[in-house]
């Protein structure tokens, strides 16, 4: 008999309204109105589509229930960090950061 390691199934996670409905709702408005992703000339505005893609896909991830293994993607696809996303990305777009 050899001693392989038993992988226990992580608990399953339960769907995020306010996380899913983040995503939605930037998923939504950003196809129907690409302007937000851009700067007050027009151009593309990097890091507030950054900021506003983290947070959809954090919503997503956690929205839907799945919890992943790794303690960096749970850090990076949790709830508190599509919070903290949409906190960044309203600092960038009325906050003045660059």
């Amino acid at each position: 008999m050899s001693a392989t390691p038993v992988s226990v199934p992580a608990a399953p996670g339960r769907v995020s309204l306010p996380s899913l409905t983040v995503a939605v709702a930037i998923m939504l408005t950003g196809s129907v109105y690409p302007l937000l992703f851009a700067d007050a000339h027009g151009r593309a505005d990097h890091g507030l589509a950054m900021a506003l893609f983290w947070a959809m896909s954090a919503g997503l991830v956690r929205g839907v229930g799945f919890v992943p293994h790794m303690a960096l993607w749970r850090m990076l696809f949790s709830g508190p960090a599509c919070a903290v996303a949409l906190g960044l990305a309203a600092a960038i777009r009325w906050g003045g950061l660059d």
